[in-house]
């Protein structure tokens, strides 16, 4: 571990903070004047996006090699304004997310700083933890080699699953005709969840990539995928939502014939 830069690295934590932070209050500025804090949610993967580029332009002027640093931050970058378009377009001309307005309800005092408190700042740390893969690989020496074109590969798959995933649920809300219905159709047969699966797969592909830089970036950098997979299974995506759609019609039977989480065919009615 004594090739890698610790000292570039913890100033370019530094900075990576720093845009994490930037994006959180700039969106908590905009989500006051509009009395709508939803739109935290779009400043998720902005997070991600900004604290890439700017690891990318701070690791630039110092240590680590180019092509790496390039790669982890384009496709840090892609993934971050794809989410972001999407979930800002899925929630154009929405009041207030229940979420919110149900956490909101518990502040004393202030609401709006509460929720800076406990959404905005607690998801900028998130960002900048979640981000460590990008930022260890952005200083990594030595060329590219095989881990980071499997990561790659592991990041494709995700991405596909996201913006496929989405592209068919969105299309299915779309439809009048399917008003009160379980999405069970594309890859929604094989997982109940393409978007989180797919999340898993960018972080954990990424990770990858940070793995090429060796053996302490890696060490550095394992936090982001451990954390995000225990997020989107057993934290605030798949356990919440399934919970939230326990009682739809039809979710049972839904439930009992697509994988929860990683992708398989469906089973066939009475099978186990």
């Amino acid at each position: 571990m004594n090739g890698f830069p610790w000292g570039a690295f913890a100033v370019g934590a530094g900075w990576a903070a720093a845009a994490a932070l930037a994006v959180m209050l700039a969106t908590f500025a905009v989500a006051v004047r509009k009395g709508v804090h939803r739109v935290v949610d779009v400043a998720w993967g902005l997070g991600f996006a900004a604290v890439a580029v700017v690891t990318w332009a701070v690791a630039a002027a110092g240590e680590g090699d180019a092509g790496r640093r390039t790669l982890v931050a384009a496709l840090t970058v892609v993934w971050g304004l794809r989410l972001a378009a999407h979930i800002a377009r899925r929630g154009r001309g929405h009041g207030e997310d229940p979420r919110y307005d149900a956490m909101l309800a518990k502040a004393r005092g202030n609401r709006n700083l509460y929720a800076l408190r406990m959404v905005y700042l607690l998801q900028g740390a998130l960002v900048w933890l979640v981000a460590l893969p990008v930022q260890a690989a952005a200083y990594g020496p030595g060329p590219l080699s095989g881990p980071a074109w499997a990561g790659v590969v592991v990041w494709a798959v995700g991405l596909a699953f996201e913006a496929v995933g989405d592209a068919q649920l969105a299309r299915f809300k779309a439809d009048p005709g399917n008003r009160g219905r379980i999405m069970d159709r594309g890859l929604w047969s094989w997982t109940r969840h393409p978007n989180y699966f797919g999340d898993f797969c960018v972080w954990w592909g990424l990770f990858l990539v940070a793995c090429d830089a060796g053996l302490a970036a890696a060490a550095v950098s394992v936090v982001s995928p451990l954390v995000m997979t225990y997020l989107l299974i057993g934290g605030s995506g798949k356990r919440l939502l399934e919970r939230h759609m326990a009682d739809r019609p039809g979710w049972a039977e839904y439930a009992a014939r697509t994988s929860g989480f990683f992708p398989r065919p469906p089973r066939r009615s009475g099978s186990a």
